[in-house]
């Protein structure tokens, strides 16, 4: 095992470390807050989210089946890595300036940011899986990178369980559905806005919504090419045996 790959390994343990402690008090507090929250928005209001929220990640995801690269093959973890890197700079920078423009466009530019930064972070999802050698038009490539993108937005207590799926996932693979429209939707599109809820209404106040903007969607792209890289490297075998 090369030097790189030594470095990427115990990244890679930390990472898991992360992933696994329990929720923290504040974790705790701030999920019963949100499930209160939730729970007074009328049934109706979370059917219609769902449905948008799934609508939109559809629409990206097979889009992208046609757009993305062809998986990379015959390539060392170091310069698949690399290329990761420039990818996710790349749509981290995009996102930020996209973020920027919306957030100083007001209430309604700030609105449209919601649906332009999913297209980007699922786009950029594709880019790595293809990197690390691994076709997204499988169906079950494209859930694996919808659990990927949970466990970069979700609160600590949902992404114990996600970790764990995805931990397993050769063994996990095999009880998914056959049906795209029995994956649970709801707890996905909510688990996604209880986590960037703070942020993104900031994005909407005067003379700092730029500001806010930008830096958050910088932030949260960082965030997904992290997860995504330790996931990669997880289905890759480097994560030391128990």
């Amino acid at each position: 095992m090369s030097t790189y790959e030594e470095q990427a390994r115990e990244e890679l343990r930390q990472w898991q470390q992360k992933m696994q402690r329990p929720p923290s008090y504040l974790n705790r507090f701030a999920r019963r807050v949100q499930i209160r929250l939730n729970n007074l928005l009328p049934e109706k209001v979370h059917r219609v989210l769902t449905a948008a929220i799934r609508q939109m990640v559809q629409g990206v995801l097979l889009g992208s089946r046609y757009t993305s690269r062809r998986p990379l093959q015959d390539a060392t973890l170091e310069a698949r890595e690399n290329a990761v890197r420039q990818h996710v700079k790349l749509y981290r920078t995009t996102a930020a300036a996209e973020g920027a423009v919306t957030g100083a466009g007001g209430l309604l530019l700030g609105l449209a940011d919601f649906p332009l930064l999913l297209s980007l972070k699922l786009k950029l999802l594709f880019e790595v899986a293809a990197l690390y050698g691994f076709d997204a038009h499988d169906y079950t490539e494209r859930l694996y990178l919808l659990h990927v993108f949970q466990l970069a937005f979700s609160s600590q207590h949902s992404r114990n369980q996600v970790y764990r799926r995805l931990a397993d996932w050769d063994a996990y693979r095999h009880t998914l559905p056959t049906d795209p429209q029995a994956f649970d939707w709801r707890a996905f599109q909510q688990e996604y806005r209880d986590y960037i809820d703070l942020a993104k209404l900031a994005q909407l106040v005067p003379v700092i919504g730029a500001a806010v903007g930008a830096v958050a969607n910088y932030k949260l792209l960082e965030q997904l090419g992290d997860t995504a890289m330790n996931c990669y490297r997880l289905r890759l075998g480097l994560a030391k045996p128990a």
